[in-house]
């Protein structure tokens, strides 16, 4: 299986790399961006044929060591191709 992983800052939490990028496009000449927010995507694969199996041990890697709860959301999308 593969999945794909996705981790946001809460909304809340400062983006100061966010801020960055923005004030990079904005310097490049690209008017009109009003916010950045930057985040991980992360793929993984997975030798786990088990749907739930496979979820339960991605919401683990993420709570553990993909993502920091205290600051960040995380999104997995699983593809069993």
């Amino acid at each position: 299986m593969k999945a794909r992983i996705k981790v946001t800052l809460k909304n809340g939490v400062l983006d100061p790399q966010g801020k960055a990028i923005q004030h990079a496009l904005g310097a490049l000449g690209f008017d009109g961006v009003e916010g950045v927010r930057q985040g991980k995507f992360i793929e993984v694969e997975l030798a786990e044929t088990d749907r739930a199996k496979a979820e339960a041990a991605l919401d683990e890697m993420c709570r553990q060591l993909l993502a920091n709860t205290v600051i960040e959301n995380y999104a997995i999308e699983l593809d069993e191709k």
